[in-house]
C-alpha cells in the first residue's frame, strides 16, 4: 500500500504567556491509500493538533509532512475536514452549502447542470435528498452532521479528515451515523483520519488505531491493527471476541499505561 500522508519527526509548539508549550514532539507516522486511521487518546494530547497539521491549517514547528509527496504547506481541495461543529452557513439551503463546496472545486472545469449533479449526489449518498431546500435551522443535529459529511464527499478528496464529527450528538444519532459512514466510505474507498474518544466507535470504522501519550510533548504511543474483516455489522460485533480484545487493548493504554505515566 502507498503512504498518502506521511509525518516524519514532526513537533508542534506554541507561544504562551507562560512560556513556550509542546503539544507534539518526535511524531511518525504514515496514512496509507484507502485505510482509516484514528486518533485517540486523552484531552489535551495533541489529537487534533495532529488532524490540523494533515490538514494544513497549521504549520509544525519542526519535522515534515508530506501528502501525495508533496510537502503540506496548506489547506488544499484534495484534504476536506469535517469538524464537530457542522459549520454550515445559515443562510443557505442544504443544497446551496454542499454546492458551494462543489462549486469551488469544479467550477472551472464543469458546467452548471455537471456541478448540480454531483451536489446531487452527495446529499443523495447520505439520504439528505429529502432535505435539499430546508435550511441548515430546519434539521436536526444530526441531519446537519449528514449534510457535512456529504458537503466534504462532494469535493471528492483524496483524504476526508473528521475532528469527532459525532461527539456532540446523542448515543442513537451517533450510531445511525457510524453506520451511514460505513456505507459511504464503502462506496467511496475514501482514506479517513478522525479524531475520536469514544473506543467502540475507533475499533468499529478503523483500519489502524493510533493511541497518543499525554501531553504536554505527546507522541504517538501505540498502533493497534484492527483486523476485523469489512464491511462490519455492529450487532455482531457485539458479539465478537476479537472486537472485544481490541477495545481491551486500547482501554488499557489509555486507563492503565497512561494514567499511571500521568499519577
Amino acid at each position: 500500500m502507498n503512504a498518502i500522508v506521511k509525518v516524519e519527526n514532526v513537533g508542534m509548539s506554541f507561544d504562551t504567556k507562560k512560556g513556550r508549550f509542546v503539544a507534539l514532539q518526535d511524531v511518525n507516522l504514515q496514512i496509507h491509500s484507502g485505510e482509516v486511521v484514528s486518533l485517540i487518546g486523552h484531552s489535551g494530547c495533541g489529537k487534533s493538533t495532529l488532524l490540523n497539521l494533515i490538514a494544513g491549517l497549521t504549520l509544525p514547528t519542526s519535522g515534515v509532512m508530506l501528502c501525495n509527496g508533496r510537502e503540506i504547506a496548506g489547506p488544499g481541495p484534495e484534504r476536506a475536514v469535517v469538524f464537530q461543529n457542522h459549520s454550515l452557513l445559515p443562510w443557505l439551503t442544504c443544497f446551496e452549502n454542499v454546492h458551494l463546496a462543489v462549486e469551488r472545486v469544479f467550477g472551472a472545469r464543469e458546467g452548471r447542470e455537471a456541478l448540480k449533479a454531483r451536489t446531487a449526489r452527495a446529499l443523495d449518498m447520505v439520504h439528505m435528498a429529502h432535505a435539499a431546500h430546508k435550511l441548515p435551522q430546519e434539521i436536526s443535529g444530526g441531519m446537519k452532521q449528514r449534510i457535512g459529511i456529504a458537503r466534504a464527499f462532494a469535493m471528492e478528496p483524496k483524504i476526508l479528515l473528521m475532528d469527532e464529527p459525532f461527539g456532540a450528538l446523542d448515543a442513537l444519532t451517533r450510531a445511525a451515523l457510524q453506520d451511514e459512514l460505513i456505507g459511504v466510505m464503502e462506496k467511496t474507498g475514501a482514506t479517513v483520519v478522525m479524531v475520536t474518544h469514544d473506543v467502540d466507535e475507533a475499533v468499529l470504522l478503523s483500519d489502524r488505531v493510533v493511541m497518543m501519550t499525554n501531553g504536554p510533548a505527546a507522541t504517538i504511543g501505540e498502533i493497534l491493527a484492527v483486523d476485523l474483516p469489512k464491511p462490519r455489522d455492529r450487532l455482531q460485533l457485539a458479539h465478537d471476541a476479537r472486537f472485544a480484545e481490541h477495545r481491551a487493548a486500547i482501554l488499557e493504554f489509555l486507563y492503565q499505561k497512561q494514567m499511571k505515566r500521568a499519577a
